[in-house]
C-alpha cells in the first residue's frame, strides 16, 4: 500500500501547480501576453471531454467488451474532422452575439426566451450534477484502493478524501473562474491549468500503456497470443461484442452530439475561442489526443484480465497492474493522471454551470422582482460575482452530495452515457435555430421538453430502479403493468441495448414536437429577426440586430443601467471607444439609436445573459414592438440591398475583366506597332545594302567607262546578283504580306511527299554543289498522299535546303533529308552538319529578319525564308521547329496531318486548330 499522507500531499501538491500554472495564464493575459492564443492550447483544452470516465472506464469498458468503447470517442472525431464547420458557426454567433452559455445560445437564438434559458439551466444540472458525482467517486475510490481505506462512512462524512477535494476545487475555480464578471471574456488561467492537466493525463497514461506493454508483457503480440490462447479472452478480440451496427451509430451521435453539446465542451470549445482559425488546427489535432489516449487501452484491458482474477474490477486495473508489479512511483503518476481527468471536467463544467445557474435562473427572477429593484444597491457587481461564487460551490456539493447518496449504486456507475443522452435534448433545438429559420420558442420548448421526459423515461427511471431507489416492476412490466410501456422495451422496440433505445426514442420525441410545434404556428417578429442574425452568420453578413429595434431611449440611462452592473471605469471605456469608433468625440454627443441600444444590450449580456440583458435594457428605454409585416419589410430591404451589392460586386468583376482585356489588347497594339517599326527598319535596311552596292557599282562603270574588261564583267555580276537578292527580298515581303493577310493564293491538291521532296532536292542540289556538300535522302518508297499547296511545300523544302547549305563546312558538309510517316502525319526532318544553334537563338530565327551566322562568320539571307516556311507548314496544320546542340549541327522538321481531298472542305480549319505533336 502507498501511504495515504503521500498520496494525499503528491495530489494537493499537484492541485497547487495546477495554481501556479492558471495563476500564470492570468498574469500574462493581464500583461497583454496570452498563453492560450495558440491552437496547440485551444486543442489540449477540449480534451476535457476525457473525464475520469474515459480514463478508468474505458479499460474497464474494454475489458468485457472488447474495442466496443471505440464510438464514444469516434463521434467527436467525426464532428472535428467533418463537422468542424458547424462549431465555426456557432464560435462566430457567440463572438458576435457574446454568448455565455449553452443555454444563452439557445435562449437567444428564439427571442432571448427566459423560460427557455431556464429550462436548459435545469435540465443541465440535472444532468450534469450526477457526472460531477461521477469524477469524486472515481477520484476516491482509486483513492482508497491505493491506500486500503473506504471513503467515509454515514456520520463520518468529515473524513471523506473526496469531500476536501470538492472544496479544494469549488476554491480553484472560484479564484480563477470569476475573476472577471464577464462571463464572455476569456478565463485565460482556467483553460491554461486545463491544457496543461490534458498533457498530464495523456502522459501518465502513455506511460502505462508502454510500462504493461514492453515491460510487464512482451509487446503486442505477446497480449495478443495470450489472450488468443485464452478462451475467455478470444472473444475480445473478434466482433462478438462489438454490438450490433445500430448501438454503434447511436453510440457515435450520441458522443458526437454530446461533444458539442456538453456544458463544459461549449465553454473551452465556443466561449473561451481565442480565434476561430485554431479550429482548423484542432480539426486534426484533437482527433490525435484521442487516438493517442486511447491507443493502450485494449493492451492495458488485457494486461489485467490475464493478470487478476475474473472476480477483480476492470475499472481498477489501471492502477493495479502498476501496484502489483512494484511499480510504486508510475502508480502515483497514474493516479495524478486520473486525478488531473477529474479535475479538468469539474473544473471547467462548474464555471459552465454557475454561468448558466447565475445568467438564466437566479438574474432572471431577480430582475424581474419589485422588491429587489426597491432595496439592490445602486453597484450589483459585487452581488453578481456573489452568486456565480455560490453557485460554483452549490453545484460542487451538490455533486458530493449525490456521490455519497448514491454510494455504489447502478446509476453513478452507468451516469456517463446518461448525461451524455440527457445534453443531447439541446441539439435539436440549437442546431435546428443555426440553420432553419422557420424554427420557434415554442418548438424549441416544446422539443426540450419532449426529449427531456422521455430520456427520464427511459434511462433514467431503470438506472434508479436497479439501484433499488424505485420497484423493478415498473421496468419489467411497464407503467400501469401496460407491455408497451416497458422503459427499456418502448412500444416493443428491443434487440439494441437500452442506450441505443433511449436515444432513438428520446430524440424521435423530441425532432418531432420541435418540428411539428414549429410549423404550426408562424415565428414572431422577434425570433424572425433573430433566426437572421444566427441562420446567416457564415454565408454573408446577416441584417444587424439594430434594425430591428424602434423607440427612444437616453445615452445616460445606458450608462447608469450598465454601471450598476459592470462598474462606472468599464462602461466609461466601453462607450468612449464605441464613440470614437462613431466618429463622435463625447459619449454626451452618442445617438441614441438603434445601433447604440444594440451595443449596450450586447455588452450586458456578457455579464448577465442575455435574457437578463433584454430584461434590462427593456426597463430604461421605451421600445416600440414590431409587427411581422415591417420585420419581413426590413429582411426583404436587406435582402435587396445584398442583392444589389452582388451585382455591383459583378459589374465590378465584370469591369475588372474588361480592363484587363483592354490593358491586354493595347498591349498587343503596342507590340504591333513596335514589330511594324522594326519590319520597315530591318526592310529598309536590307533594301538599302543591295542598292548602296549597285548604285557605287554604276556610277563606277559610268565614271570610268575604259574600266579593265576584267572589272566590268565582275562589277556587272555583282550588280546582277545584288539585284536579284533585291527582287527575292521584295518577293518575300510580299509573299509573306499576303499569308499574314490571309489574301495569299492557295492551291491544295493531293501530294506525293516522296516525289515532292526529290524534286526539292533537285532544284536544291546547286546549292550543295556549290559549298562542295554532300546530299542524302532517307525515303520510304511510297507514303499516303496529303493535301496541300504543292509549289509551296517545294518552297519550303528548298528553303531548308539553302538553309542549310549555308551552314555546312566546305568541302565536307553533309545534309541529310527524311521521311517518316506516323500514325495521323507525315514528318519531314532536314539535318546539317554544321556549327548548330545555341539555345537562346533558337526561337529568334523564327522571327522575321532574324539570321545567325553562316559558316563564313557572316548572316547570310534574307531572314525571311524560316518565317514564310513557318506560316506556310501552319496553314495545313502542321509544325515547323528546330533542334540543334552546338557544334552538332542543326535538324529543322516539320510535320504534315494526314488528310485527303474528302477532307477538303473541313480539313483545312481543322488545320488551323493548333500544331501536330
Amino acid at each position: 500500500m502507498i501511504s495515504s499522507g503521500l498520496i494525499l500531499g503528491a495530489s494537493f501538491a499537484y492541485l497547487g501547480l495546477l495554481f501556479v500554472v492558471a495563476l500564470i495564464g492570468d498574469r500574462r493575459a493581464d500583461a497583454g501576453r496570452s498563453l492560450i492564443a495558440n491552437p496547440w492550447v485551444y486543442a489540449l483544452s477540449l480534451a476535457v471531454y476525457c473525464t475520469a470516465w474515459t480514463y478508468y472506464g474505458s479499460v474497464g469498458r474494454a475489458s468485457t467488451a472488447g474495442v466496443s468503447f471505440l464510438p464514444v470517442y469516434l463521434g467527436p472525431t467525426l464532428v472535428m474532422g467533418v463537422g468542424s464547420l458547424v462549431l465555426l458557426k456557432m464560435v462566430r454567433i457567440s463572438k458576435a452575439y457574446r454568448i455565455t452559455s449553452i443555454a444563452d445560445f439557445i435562449a437567444s437564438r428564439y427571442g432571448k426566451s427566459r423560460h427557455l434559458a431556464a429550462m436548459v439551466t435545469l435540465m443541465a444540472v440535472i444532468g450534469i450534477v450526477p457526472y460531477i458525482a461521477l469524477q469524486l467517486k472515481a477520484v476516491s475510490s482509486e483513492y482508497g484502493l491505493l491506500t486500503g481505506a473506504a471513503h467515509g462512512a454515514e456520520g463520518e462524512w468529515y473524513r471523506d478524501s473526496a469531500l476536501y477535494m470538492a472544496l479544494a476545487l469549488a476554491a480553484f475555480t472560484m479564484i480563477f473562474g470569476t475573476r472577471h464578471l464577464d462571463a464572455t471574456e476569456r478565463h485565460e488561467g482556467m483553460v491554461a491549468a486545463v491544457a496543461f492537466e490534458s498533457l498530464v493525463k495523456l502522459g501518465a497514461f502513455l506511460a502505462l500503456g508502454v510500462v504493461v506493454t514492453y515491460v510487464l508483457f512482451d509487446g503486442w503480440h505477446d497480449l495478443l497470443a495470450r489472450a488468443g490462447a485464452n478462451d475467455d479472452l478470444r472473444s475480445l478480440l473478434s466482433l462478438q461484442h462489438v454490438g450490433s451496427a445500430a448501438d454503434w451509430f447511436a453510440l457515435m451521435l450520441l458522443s458526437g452530439l454530446a461533444f458539442l453539446m456538453l456544458p463544459r465542451q461549449f465553454q473551452v470549445a465556443v466561449v473561451e475561442n481565442v480565434d476561430e482559425r485554431h479550429l482548423q488546427r484542432a480539426s486534426w489535432l484533437f482527433p490525435t489526443y484521442l487516438l493517442l489516449i486511447n491507443i493502450f487501452v485494449l493492451p492495458i484491458a488485457l494486461g489485467g484480465v490475464l493478470s487478476f482474477p475474473p472476480d477483480a474490477d476492470p475499472d481498477s486495473f489501471v492502477l493495479v497492474l502498476p501496484r502489483s508489479a512494484g511499480y510504486d512511483l508510475l502508480t502515483l503518476i497514474v493516479f495524478i493522471g486520473g486525478l488531473s481527468a477529474a479535475t479538468g471536467m469539474i473544473i471547467v463544467e462548474t464555471i459552465a454551470l454557475s454561468t448558466m445557474v447565475c445568467n438564466d435562473l437566479v438574474m432572471p427572477a431577480l430582475l424581474s422582482n419589485a422588491r429587489f429593484h426597491r432595496r439592490a444597491p445602486q453597484d450589483l457587481t459585487g452581488l453578481l460575482l456573489l452568486i456565480r461564487r455560490a453557485a460554483i460551490a452549490i453545484v460542487l456539493l451538490l455533486g458530493y452530495v449525490y456521490f455519497r447518496l448514491a454510494g455504489q449504486a447502478y446509476a453513478l456507475v452507468s451516469i456517463g452515457l446518461i448525461s451524455f443522452a440527457a445534453v443531447v435534448q439541446f441539439a435539436p433545438a440549437l442546431l435546428g435555430g443555426m440553420y432553419w429559420r422557420g424554427a420557434t420558442g415554442r418548438g424549441a420548448i416544446a422539443g426540450v421538453s419532449a426529449g427531456f421526459l422521455v430520456w427520464a423515461y427511459t434511462l433514467l427511471l431503470p438506472s434508479f430502479a436497479k439501484s433499488g431507489w424505485l420497484p423493478m416492476s415498473v421496468v419489467d412490466q411497464g407503467l400501469f403493468g401496460l407491455a408497451a410501456l416497458r422503459p427499456e422495451a418502448l412500444f416493443g422496440m428491443t434487440g439494441v441495448n437500452h442506450i441505443t433505445h433511449a436515444v432513438f426514442w428520446s430524440l424521435l420525441a423530441n425532432v418531432g414536437s420541435f418540428v411539428l410545434v414549429s410549423l404550426a404556428r408562424a415565428p414572431s417578429p422577434v425570433e424572425v429577426g433573430q433566426a437572421g442574425l444566427f441562420v446567416d452568420i457564415v454565408e454573408r453578413d446577416p441584417v444587424g440586430a439594430a434594425r430591428f429595434w424602434r423607440g427612444q431611449a437616453q445615452v445616460d440611462d445606458l450608462c447608469a443601467l450598465l454601471a450598476r452592473f459592470l462598474g462606472a471605469r468599464r462602461v466609461e471605456e466601453a462607450f468612449s471607444g464605441y464613440a470614437r469608433r462613431r466618429g463622435v468625440d463625447r459619449v454626451e454627443a452618442l445617438k441614441a439609436d438603434g445601433d447604440l441600444v444594440h451595443f449596450a444590450e450586447t455588452l450586458l449580456a456578457g455579464a448577465i445573459g442575455s435574457a437578463s440583458a433584454r430584461i434590462m435594457i427593456a426597463s430604461v428605454v421605451e421600445e416600440e414592438a414590431l409587427g411581422l409585416e415591417e420585420v419581413m419589410n426590413i429582411l426583404d430591404e436587406a435582402s435587396r440591398v445584398r442583392a444589389y451589392s452582388r451585382e455591383l460586386e459583378d459589374k465590378s468583376r465584370a469591369l475588372e475583366a474588361a480592363t484587363r482585356e483592354l490593358r491586354a489588347a493595347n498591349e498587343r497594339l503596342q507590340e504591333l506597332d513596335r514589330l511594324k517599326d522594326d519590319f520597315m527598319s530591318s526592310v529598309t535596311h536590307e533594301l538599302r545594302t543591295p542598292l548602296t552596292s549597285i548604285r557605287a557599282l554604276s556610277e563606277m562603270l559610268f565614271d570610268d567607262p575604259d574600266i579593265a574588261r576584267d572589272d566590268r564583267v565582275r562589277f556587272l555580276g555583282i550588280i546582277v546578283k545584288e539585284t536579284e537578292r533585291l527582287t527575292r527580298l521584295v518577293n518575300q515581303v510580299l509573299d509573306l504580306a499576303k499569308i499574314e493577310s490571309g489574301h495569299a493564293q492557295w492551291h491544295e491538291t493531293e501530294v506525293d511527299l516522296v516525289e515532292l521532296v526529290r524534286h526539292a532536292a533537285d532544284t536544291g542540289a546547286q546549292l550543295l554543289r556549290e559549298r562542295g556538300a554532300r546530299l542524302e535522302l532517307d525515303l520510304p518508297e511510297r507514303v499516303a498522299p496529303i493535301l496541300a499547296d504543292r509549289d509551296r511545300l517545294v518552297q519550303v523544302m528548298v528553303n531548308l535546303l539553302g538553309n542549310a547549305a549555308r551552314f555546312v563546312p566546305i568541302n565536307a558538309g553533309v545534309v541529310t533529308v527524311r521521311l517518316r510517316e506516323t500514325v495521323d502525319a507525315l514528318q519531314v526532318d532536314v539535318e546539317d552538319n554544321g556549327p548548330g544553334i545555341a539555345p537562346e537563338a533558337q526561337a529568334e530565327i523564327f522571327e522575321r529578319f532574324r539570321q545567325v551566322r553562316g559558316s563564313g562568320g557572316k548572316p547570310t539571307g534574307t531572314g525571311l525564308g524560316l518565317p514564310i516556311s513557318r506560316q506556310i507548314i501552319e496553314h495545313f496544320g502542321g509544325r515547323l521547329w528546330v533542334h540543334s546542340t552546338p557544334g552538332q549541327g542543326a535538324a529543322f522538321s516539320f510535320s504534315l496531318p494526314l488528310r485527303t481531298a474528302s477532307e477538303k472542305d473541313d480539313g483545312r480549319a481543322g488545320g488551323r486548330r493548333g500544331a501536330m505533336p
